[in-house]
């Protein structure tokens, strides 16, 4: 019995341990990154620094790993102590396993929050505990806007920095990727943000090979990481196989892999074997 071909399309940070989970969960990884972090500091970091060092904050979210990493930086390192200090005497929230380490790795802790790794879930938890409170959101450019409108119609006091962003690699590699996505090379397609989502089709388009590249989609799995990144797969006319209950990375492919002993036989394993 063979292992599909799975597509990881994440940042090139990522390449190492993602291929790492692929392996051990049943697939052969192709990774050519579609999205790639760039640090950003827009107009609202110096007052949300601000907030934080001078105990005005009530609550600081990181929705992901980077948004900690991009903060620390734009800090910069003569006030990142003093900046750690003054974050611990917050309520600090994190969206997900993985940001909750990061977060340990720097001695903060974080709040018990439920288990469900989305903006909806936690708009849902903190519903009854934020009103008049003041939220900062460091977070990505493109990050939704669900949660802070979420806590906002809570009753919160909400500011969002954007301490990150997202863009299309310029090397060439994501070229080869849409040909073997056209020649039907690659079983499974690993959508992990929104942007990802973008990215990839943006690509095709520039390629002329948009409409091909939603027709073998079609005869792949096609996974998605959270609700947000499946309704933007979807708005492009793409089906979507797979969202799983937890919404991380892990979780996410072996919800993919599942499929491959469920679905019709054109998704059977016993076709890569």
């Amino acid at each position: 019995m063979g292992r599909p071909v799975l597509a990881i399309m994440r940042p090139e940070g990522y390449t190492d341990s993602s291929e790492k989970i692929a392996e051990e969960i049943g697939f052969i990884p192709y990774s050519v990154p579609v999205v790639r972090l760039a640090g950003m500091k827009d107009d609202g970091f110096d007052a949300f620094a601000d907030r934080v060092m001078n105990g005005r904050s009530d609550y600081v979210i990181f929705t992901s790993a980077n948004g900690l990493d991009y903060t620390l930086r734009n800090v910069g390192e003569e006030n990142e102590k003093k900046f750690l200090d003054a974050l611990k005497k917050t309520k600090i929230i994190a969206i997900g396993p993985n940001t909750e380490k990061r977060l340990e790795k720097e001695g903060l802790k974080t709040e018990n929050m439920p288990g469900e790794y989305s903006s909806a879930g936690l708009v849902k938890a903190l519903s009854e505990k934020v009103s008049r409170k003041v939220i900062d959101i460091p977070r990505s450019f493109y990050g939704s806007d669900d949660l802070p409108n979420g806590l906002r119609k809570a009753g919160a006091e909400v500011y969002e920095t954007h301490v990150y962003t997202l863009e299309i690699p310029e090397d060439g590699e994501a070229e080869e990727l849409i040909e073997k996505t056209i020649n039907g090379e690659i079983q499974a397609f690993a959508f992990t943000s929104s942007m990802m989502v973008r990215n990839f089709m943006k690509i095709a388009e520039n390629l002329g090979e948009d409409v091909n590249v939603r027709a073998a989609l079609s005869e792949a799995v096609v996974g998605a990481i959270g609700i947000p990144t499946a309704d933007t797969i979807e708005s492009f006319g793409i089906r979507v196989d797979v969202v799983p209950e937890n919404f991380t990375f892990e979780e996410l492919l072996k919800a993919i892999r599942s499929r491959f002993w469920k679905s019709p036989e054109k998704h059977s394993m016993q076709n890569y074997g």
